[in-house]
């Protein structure tokens, strides 16, 4: 055939594919009305996993990955035509100051509905719930007691607590408010390993959160103390419980980001506490959890009660139960979002190369702390420590890292020093999921270095080697192919 006939048959071929198309999506038409008439919804994630597994098979093994991305497309576009017919019924977060919040990347994998973040002033919070602008919605601070009054029928769990975190819009169009905080609360002391029943438990904050705490730690048979900036227990007596306290909470949003240096009170202080919860969920790990699992203590930042709460929100949205696996699903699949990636080890075993790849394979950001402190000082590292010496450069280092480790899902590799500094570590951590890449000494080079040409790798190994395996969450070998030592930091990852 010459170039003329290949392209007439191509046009054939388009003819079909274009009859077929708009059949096909007439037919989805049909199906999003009966969708409408049995109140379902229009995404169906396991149908769409079936159909693409299913259109992979039936095509020859060399256009299967093509035919998967085509039929992805065509799903998209079928969910946006289905929706003309269907229409989306709009759902949200309302509060205060809430950028940082995850909700939406929770509720777009618990169901296929519009959700966003809805940052309020409190004179315009009672007018905007009011206005029934959303099926339903959930309630952060400053505002659970405001939408309390406002319901008007609450769940008994509301209703006991005093607050509300999330409100459906009825058919008649009244308000119904429930207390899914509840929920949540109890299922991150679960998954934590924390049993209340006969424990003095110190519960920090006096707010509506709060109330939720002392409702589920009542409930479970704990001995509760509030600790407020006002009550009879105060932030200025605190020590008087230093021996007895056997859990601590806090109910407050001490702790989130971008204030993650603050923690509530120094777990260190405490003798007998055996379990910390902490209800702030960003950063990961907040400075009040790191302290506890630094003391050895079983802990929990609040990103177990924000998706346990959040598909409870989701089932009284949506009228129907979702399986409870659902839940660890997106706690993991949140944590692979939000976590950086931190690279630590010796200088020169290989951190820079491996983060390249890392990046490549994940499609991330990289950032190269010790590139970041050359960029800051317009000169290179030996030159650094040649003008101003090791402390200055420490200093500098330490600023970097303070910046930088308030990223989110970033690829960061790290200097071969950074992690001696306590608050570094610190800082790496409240986001971070860390990886010491181990390299046998005489494979590790010296030009360049400062501090291995005058001190000697081995003398340097010998004094950082407990900090890198303590502080590491796994260790990786990197002494032979790097694409070995790239896949296992990905499966351990993920």
């Amino acid at each position: 055939m010459n170039i003329e006939e290949l392209r007439s048959e191509i046009d054939q071929i388009d003819n079909e594919i274009c009859a077929l198309f708009e059949k096909r999506m007439n037919t989805a038409k049909e199906i999003a009305l009966y969708k409408k008439q049995n109140n379902l919804p229009v995404l169906d994630s396991n149908r769409e996993k079936i159909v693409l597994d299913r259109i992979g098979q039936k095509v020859s093994p060399g256009f299967s990955t093509f035919a998967k991305k085509l039929y992805t497309c065509i799903f998209e576009l079928s969910r946006e035509y289905q929706n003309g017919f269907v229409p989306q019924k709009k759902y949200g977060l309302l509060g205060r100051n809430i950028s940082y919040s995850f909700s939406k990347e929770i509720h777009g994998a618990l169901a296929d509905y519009d959700y966003n973040l809805i940052n309020l002033e409190p004179e315009e919070f009672d007018a905007f719930l009011n206005s029934h602008q959303l099926a339903g919605c959930n309630v952060t601070i400053p505002y659970k007691r405001n939408a309390c009054a406002l319901c008007n029928e609450l769940s008994p769990q509301a209703k006991r607590i005093g607050g509300v975190n999330t409100v459906v819009l009825r058919s008649d169009g009244t308000l119904y408010g429930d207390n899914t905080d509840y929920y949540g609360f109890l299922y991150m002391a679960q998954r934590a390993g924390i049993d209340f029943k006969g424990k003095n438990v110190l519960i920090f904050g006096d707010g509506a959160t709060s109330a939720t705490v002392q409702a589920v730690v009542g409930d479970q048979g704990g001995k509760i103390t509030v600790i407020s900036r006002r009550g009879e227990n105060n932030y200025e007596n605190v020590s008087r419980f230093y021996d007895s306290a056997e859990i601590l909470i806090n109910a407050t949003p001490v702790g989130t980001s971008p204030n993650t240096d603050n923690q509530i009170v120094d777990v260190a202080n405490f003798t007998k506490v055996e379990g910390v919860l902490d209800v702030v969920y960003n950063p990961v790990y907040t400075r009040f959890v790191q302290g506890a699992l630094e003391c050895g203590i079983k802990a929990s930042s609040g990103l177990p009660m924000l998706v346990a709460q959040a598909k409870r929100s989701c089932e009284l949205f949506i009228d129907r139960e979702i399986p409870d696996e659902k839940t660890e699903e997106i706690i993991k699949r949140i944590l692979r979002q939000k976590q950086n990636i931190v690279l630590t080890g010796m200088p020169g075993c290989g951190k820079s190369t491996v983060a390249k790849l890392l990046a490549q394979s994940l499609n991330r950001q990289i950032i190269d702390l010790d590139a970041e402190i050359e960029k800051s000082e317009g000169c290179k590292i030996p030159e650094i420590f040649e003008k101003h010496g090791e402390e200055y450069f420490r200093a500098k280092e330490s600023e970097i890292v303070a910046k930088f480790a308030e990223t989110q899902g970033a690829i960061i590799a790290t200097g071969g020093g950074a992690i001696l500094n306590t608050r570094n570590r610190r800082n790496l951590r409240k986001n971070g999921f860390v990886v010491f890449i181990q390299r046998n000494l005489e494979n590790l080079p010296v030009a360049g270095r400062p501090l291995s040409q005058r001190k000697g790798v081995e003398k340097i190994y010998e004094e950082r080697l407990p900090i890198y395996q303590s502080f590491a969450d796994i260790c990786v070998d990197n002494n032979s192919q790097i694409e070995t030592t790239v896949n296992t930091i990905l499966e351990q990852f993920k």
